[in-house]
Formats: C-alpha cells, sequence, structure tokens
C-alpha cells in the first residue's frame, strides 16, 4: 500500500496531467522519464507559460474546489453503533418506535429563538459565481426546508450597484437580493439567514446595514475557513470592475490602474485580475469590542466561523465564543471550498475533520468542566451524506447541534437548476427522462411541495431549489433511518458512544472506543450474570 497521501503536478482541478500517467514518481509528481519537447501539459510546464494562474483551480466561476488528499484518518474509519434494546426519546414500544418518529428539529441561540428543522447550515458562500449564480435554489430551498444560509464575505463590496459613502455602504443590491430570496420564503419561523463579515465588509459597515435596513437577526464573525490560510479571492475578467474593486480598498492584483497593466490586459497578455481580501489579527480585546458594537447596532445573534488554524487559535475561538457569549461557533476544518482558494494551499494546509473536531470536542468538554457555558457548535469539512452528519453529531456530541455543508447543497442547487433549463429546452438526457419530462415527474418531492404551497407559489419555487429540498429531504429521511437504528428518537441523545473506530488511530485521536472494546463494562455484566 502506497503511502503517498496527496497527489502532485496533476489534477482536474488545475487542468494538468501527466505525460506518463501510469509512471508518475511519488515524491514530486512528475513523469517517470520527464522528455525534452513536452509541451508542458503537467502543473510544472504549465506554470512555466502562465505562472502564478494555475495556483488556483480553474475554471473559475463554474466550479466548487475540494482537497483531493487522502488523509491517514476519517469519518469513514468510524461505523454507527446499533441496538436491539430500548429507545431515548419515545416509548420503546414497536409501532410507535418507527423511524417516521425520529425528530431532527435543533434549537439554539442564547434565548433558544432559533429552530431549524433540520441538523445542518450552509455555513458562508459569498462573492464567487458559483453562489451568485445559484443564490436563487439554494436560498429559496434552505427557506423552504427550515435550515440556517450563510451569505459570506465580500458581498457588498462586488456589488456594482452597491451605494457606499464615506466608506460606509448604504444601499445594495445583491445583498438586498439575497436576504429576501430567503425571508420571502421562510416559513413558521424556521432556519435563519446569516450575515456573515470580513475585514472588508466590517470597514464597510455590511452587518450594521444588514441589521438595520434589512432585518437580519444573524451576524457572524468570520477568522477563517477550511480551505485557505489568507483572506478570500476571486477573479474579474472586466478591467472596470477590477478598478472598482481596487478604488473600494481591495487587493488586486495585477494593479489594475497601472498603465502597462491596463495594455497588457488590453491585448489579452492576461484575461483575469485577482481579487484578494486582507487576512485578519485577532485580538480578544478587538473581539470583544466587535461583539458589542453588533450588539448595539441590533443584532438579536452573534455567531462565529473560524477555520483549520492551529490548536491554539480553535482553543481561542472556543473560549472567546464562551466568554463573549455567542449564540453558534462554526469549526470547519482542512480540505474543503466552495471558490478558488489555492489548489495546493487547499491539499496542504491546516488541520484536518477528524484531528480538529476531536480537538475541539476535548475543548469543549474542558470549558464544560469549568463551569463555563459553551455556545452551541457546527462542525464543518466534506460532510455530504447523513452517515457523515451522524458521525459528526456523535464525535462532538453532547456539544455539536449541526453540520455544515456547502459543496454538496451546491450541487444538488446546481443539479436542479440544469435539469430545469433542460426540461423548458426538451433537451433531458434518458438518464433523467425515464423519470418523466416535468417537473412534477422528476423531482420526487414535487407533489408535496405543491400540495403544501398551492399551485401559484410551487410554480415560482425555481427547480434549483426543489433540487436542494429534494436533497435535504433524502438526507433527513436517512439520518431518521440511523437514528431509529441506534434508537435515538431526537438529536440531543445522540452520544459520543453510537460510533465506534474501525482503527486504533481513529480511537487515539477520537478518544471513541476502539469497535472490539466498545460495551466492554455492559458485556461484563451480562456474561457475568
Amino acid at each position: 500500500m502506497s503511502m503517498t497521501l496527496s497527489r502532485i503536478n496533476s489534477s482536474a482541478a488545475t487542468l494538468t496531467k501527466n505525460r506518463t500517467d501510469g509512471s508518475v514518481t511519488p515524491s514530486s509528481g512528475m513523469c517517470v522519464t520527464c522528455v525534452d519537447g513536452c509541451i508542458g501539459m503537467c502543473e510544472i510546464g504549465k506554470s512555466a507559460y502562465r505562472g502564478h494562474e494555475v495556483i488556483y483551480p480553474q475554471p473559475f466561476g463554474v466550479i466548487t474546489t475540494a482537497a483531493e488528499k487522502t488523509y491517514p484518518v476519517d469519518y469513514s474509519h468510524f461505523n454507527i453503533m446499533g441496538t436491539a434494546v430500548g429507545a431515548h426519546g419515545i416509548e420503546a414500544d414497536s409501532d410507535k418506535a418507527i423511524f417516521p418518529a425520529v425528530n431532527l428539529e435543533v434549537v439554539f441561540g442564547h434565548d433558544r429563538g432559533i429552530k431549524f428543522r433540520y441538523p445542518w447550515i450552509i455555513p458562508g458562500i459569498g462573492s464567487t459565481n458559483i453562489a451568485k449564480n445559484n443564490w436563487e435554489g439554494l436560498a429559496i430551498g434552505s427557506a423552504l426546508a427550515g435550515t440556517g444560509l450563510t451569505i459570506g464575505e465580500n458581498v457588498v463590496g462586488m456589488d456594482p450597484e452597491a451605494v457606499i459613502k464615506n466608506g460606509r455602504v448604504v444601499d445594495t443590491v445583491d445583498l438586498k437580493r439575497r436576504v429576501n430570496l430567503y425571508k420571502d420564503h421562510q416559513r413558521q419561523g424556521y432556519g435563519a439567514i446569516i450575515c456573515q463579515a470580513n475585514i472588508e465588509d466590517t470597514r464597510l459597515g455590511v452587518q450594521e446595514y444588514a441589521v438595520d435596513k434589512l432585518g437580519v437577526q444573524c451576524v457572524e464573525l468570520k477568522w477563517g475557513q477550511g480551505a485557505k490560510d489568507i483572506g478570500g479571492e476571486v477573479k474579474i475578467s472586466n478591467l472596470k470592475k477590477a478598478q472598482m474593486l481596487y478604488e473600494r480598498g481591495y487587493v488586486v492584483l495585477p494593479n489594475p490602474t497601472d498603465a502597462h497593466v491596463i495594455r497588457a490586459f488590453e491585448r489579452g497578455a492576461f484575461k483575469e485580475f485577482e481579487r484578494h481580501s486582507r487576512v485578519g489579527m485577532v485580538s480578544e480585546e478587538a473581539f470583544a469590542k466587535r461583539v458589542e458594537e453588533l450588539r448595539k447596532a441590533g443584532a438579536k445573534y452573534i455567531f462565529l466561523k473560524t477555520g483549520a488554524y492551529r490548536p491554539a487559535d480553535l482553543a481561542r475561538a472556543v473560549l472567546f465564543a464562551s466568554k463573549y457569549k455567542l449564540d453558534l461557533l462554526t469549526v470547519d476544518a482542512a480540505g474543503g471550498g466552495t471558490g478558488m482558494s489555492p489548489w495546493r494551499m487547499m491539499n496542504e494546509w491546516g488541520v484536518p475533520p477528524v484531528e480538529l473536531h476531536s480537538l475541539l470536542y476535548q475543548y469543549c468538554r474542558r470549558m464544560a468542566d469549568r463551569k463555563y457555558k459553551v455556545p452551541a457548535v457546527a462542525v464543518a469539512g466534506g460532510f455530504t451524506f447523513e452517515d457523515q452528519i451522524f458521525k459528526g453529531l456523535a464525535l462532538g456530541a453532547p456539544y455539536v447541534k449541526l453540520v455544515g455543508m456547502a459543496r454538496s447543497p451546491i450541487a444538488a442547487a446546481m443539479v436542479g437548476k440544469t435539469i430545469g433549463r433542460a426540461i423548458s429546452e426538451g433537451q433531458l438526457p434518458v438518464y433523467v427522462e425515464r423519470f418523466g419530462n416535468t417537473i412534477d415527474d422528476i423531482f420526487v418531492t414535487a407533489g408535496e411541495l405543491r400540495k403544501e404551497l398551492g399551485d401559484d407559489e410551487f410554480e415560482r419555487v425555481p427547480p434549483g431549489a426543489i433540487g436542494l429540498y429534494t436533497y435535504y429531504e433524502r438526507l433527513a429521511q436517512g439520518l431518521r433511518q440511523l437514528m431509529c437504528g441506534s434508537r435515538k428518537f431526537s438529536l440531543e441523545y445522540i452520544a459520543r458512544d453510537d460510533i465506534a473506530a474501525l482503527t486504533r488511530e481513529a480511537a487515539n485521536i477520537s478518544g471513541i472506543p476502539y469497535i472490539t472494546e466498545v460495551d466492554k463494562a455492559q458485556v461484563e455484566e451480562i456474561l457475568s450474570s
């Protein structure tokens, strides 16, 4: 078995490949025989003529990206434990303890005023084209499902129609659209739309504007994410927009106001500018001050999202979230991303999910043992299906209340959108057409949604939203089945002993018992009786 964990020098993410796919040097990723005369299909070769452009996944704007590194331990190294005895959260009666009876609702916040139908959240997708172009599906689908959606960084700064006076935002088009698409479809008070802010957003007063003018109740401070160790970045193909962003204070490369750069761009020497955000500089004093500012501005709930930084930073996040009475702490592990994080950074930077989430549990427990109030916690980092959601909730129980997912909800919304377009164009592939050729035939939740919303409102729901809603419905039913098998009929009963480690390494990292050592004391008691 090869011990190489990383793939180097060729990837679909950078549109590169090796000439000798079958013979590659593991340590360098280079072809075993690098030949003079090769046109340069690999990442080294492409970097020889496109340079820094090859740092990023491509093509920008129509993809989401995540690392392809194989970590030593991941959530597949745990199995879910079922039992034949009893029931938690329901009467132990075979006619009552059925999986549709499992309650997936989550209630959290300092006043228990936030309620989700399902234990997951989209934890921050911002100014990238992939987020903007699929926002209808993401916002309406999340609202209909009753789960959370976070508007990520730089949305206002990237909006050409935003009105900024004296360095502060006074009106927007894109942020207003994003908030209202969610709020207009929210049902029975379930779910939440959250406005996140980085350094540039904070300077522009984005969260104060969102609270005051758009009625947003939840705001989120952002320290980072699991995909990268630097600020957010996007690519800009329009010179005027690049210059506008430069004027708004962003780091734009190359300098779009430089005459030589302008001429090079106009003659086609390069086709895209890079817009970068600044890195944050965390201090407790500044953190406390910002929390107080947001509360005075009228924010009802304050969240913090942190990334895959070193353990000391995770400890700071847990302490600050507890000490300053935040309502949710999201911890995003290495390897993920929805935008255009540097590809090697995404693969080689940060603490991976199982390791980071295990440390998170340890730190939360230590705080709780010292009688600190631990806020609700969300974990993120490659979650896509119900088994992983269960394991994430169990590994961090009782502190972890939610699982964060971004790439898979975007995928569901994109597929729904694409199917809707194919229906309208009469171009459905056979793979889909076997289910029918209308929205009502193809989407399995369409009948239920039509009944709940009524014909008029249902017809206004875009296919991307139905795609996300339907994906969420699948996750919910799958999670209910897993929980029923573990005899846990409400989320608060999920515990760390609901999973077992399949390797000694996974057990050592997580503190979850190795599978043959699960129930050791109970087994002894049973067999000794």
